[in-house]
């Protein structure tokens, strides 16, 4: 028998409809892939899923060859965060030096699509980025710098002393970005840095470096410090409910509680006050989030915190209730609202179910005790919450388990969900 040669995959010309296909769909998927990250209702497995789809686009892109190169960078003709995303994976997959320069130029006007560029950096692997990364670290503009830190974290690799200069720097988001670093992977030799840092001018700067210090073991200053930027902040900005998630997390109950009644004076902050209580986890406050779920414009948001405090998923347990038809972007043209309800993908609660479900299970529940998805925060906790939660639990989880042993690197719950599965299997074993 003749063996036929098995034909290279340049031996026919690539379908221009076919590749431009995987370059829109890439591009979707990878805009998909943001939104997933951080949604309430996307577990590891379905990451998992997209994941697996994405790949498949991305590889049929790559397997084009200089044609789908092509087809990628002329998408950019719309910029938006997917496109910049496929179209760096193929620079940094082809080692393409010049075309990563050039997407971080775009970039660096084009803020809004940052998260794209960073997306692709922490996609590819780490064997796809030598060459590239290194000597970003030692660029004069701060946001290739900031790139390189953030990929370095993503793959957990010591950038060496880059990140002390970078900690010095006189751009107050690269020091942002050090200063996290510092927290996510575990330096515990760079608490000093993060502790000067608490007096930083930038607010931004001023969180990072409190929550890295938190991360690392400081339990003094750092837990003053986000205790003023949670509560003290008189200005609302992102800062305030960040600082006010990861501070609930360590201190006692009596002190929960006097923040928790000082931000509920404010009627304008009761969304944070319920974000609150969920980190707090004190079952205290079941009856008030059962009260809250009268109100439409916080039902679903009250329920998320019952479920972090609880470990009751409504969906699964039947104890969902009817979604109000007004809530969302109105379909009629003439309408205004057209923005998305920031709790669009949260379960409706059925107020009267879960208060059956609390009045037969409450009594295991002791006020004054913290509790993390049914349970008491502990490491084991963490990793089952890490393999089993929603994204927003599991973000939760990852912070958890590094501020329960303090040096220990925030699990990253952006990487791809077959590096997030073989990390995890590393850990448990």
């Amino acid at each position: 028998m003749i063996a036929l040669a098995r034909p290279s995959r340049l031996d026919r010309p690539p379908i221009w409809a076919v590749v431009m296909q995987h370059v829109e769909e890439a591009a979707h998927l990878g805009h998909v892939r943001s939104l997933y990250l951080r949604a309430p209702d996307v577990r590891l497995l379905h990451l998992g899923r997209l994941d697996e789809r994405l790949a498949a686009h991305l590889d049929g892109v790559a397997v084009a060859g200089v044609y789908g190169r092509r087809l990628a960078d002329r998408a950019l003709e719309r910029l938006g965060g997917g496109e910049i995303f496929v179209a760096t994976v193929r620079a940094l997959e082809e080692g393409d030096a010049n075309r990563v320069d050039q997407l971080l130029a775009i970039t660096q006007t084009v803020s809004s699509v940052r998260p794209g560029l960073l997306a692709a950096f922490g996609w590819v692997s780490a064997s796809s980025l030598r060459g590239i990364v290194m000597p970003l670290l030692e660029r004069a503009p701060p946001w290739p710098r900031e790139v390189a830190l953030a990929s370095c974290a993503m793959h957990a690799v010591n950038p060496g002393f880059s990140v002390t200069r970078a900690l010095e720097a006189d751009d107050e988001r690269l020091r942002a970005r050090a200063l996290r670093f510092a927290g996510q992977c575990g330096r515990r030799e760079l608490i000093g840095n993060c502790r000067a840092a608490l007096a930083d001018t930038d607010e931004y700067c001023a969180f990072e470096a409190a929550r890295s210090a938190l991360l690392l073991g400081d339990r003094s200053n750092s837990l003053l410090s986000l205790e003023a930027l949670a509560v003290g902040n008189v200005r609302v900005s992102p800062t305030n409910d960040a600082a006010l998630r990861v501070l609930l997390k360590v201190v006692s109950a009596k002190t929960a509680r006097a923040i928790l009644a000082s931000l509920a004076k404010d009627p304008a902050q009761i969304r944070s006050v319920i974000r609150g209580i969920a980190m707090a986890g004190d079952p205290h406050y079941v009856p008030w989030l059962m009260a809250q779920m009268e109100d439409p414009k916080l039902a679903r948001l009250a329920g998320e915190a019952f479920s972090f405090i609880t470990g009751v998923d409504p969906a699964y347990l039947d104890l969902e209730g009817q979604p109000l038809q007004d809530f969302g972007p109105s379909a009629d043209p003439n309408d205004q609202k057209v923005s998305m309800d920031e709790d669009d993908s949260l379960p409706w609660p059925d107020r009267a179910k879960l208060h059956a479900w609390w009045k037969q299970n409450g009594s295991r529940f002791k006020p004054g005790i913290r509790y993390f998805i049914g349970d008491q925060p502990t490491s084991q906790k963490c990793l089952e919450v890490l393999q089993t939660g929603f994204q927003r639990q599991r973000i939760a989880a990852a912070e958890y388990r590094a501020l329960l042993n303090p040096g220990t690197p925030v699990f990253n719950v952006t990487a791809p969900s077959w590096r997030q599965r073989r990390l995890l299997a590393q850990i448990t074993a």
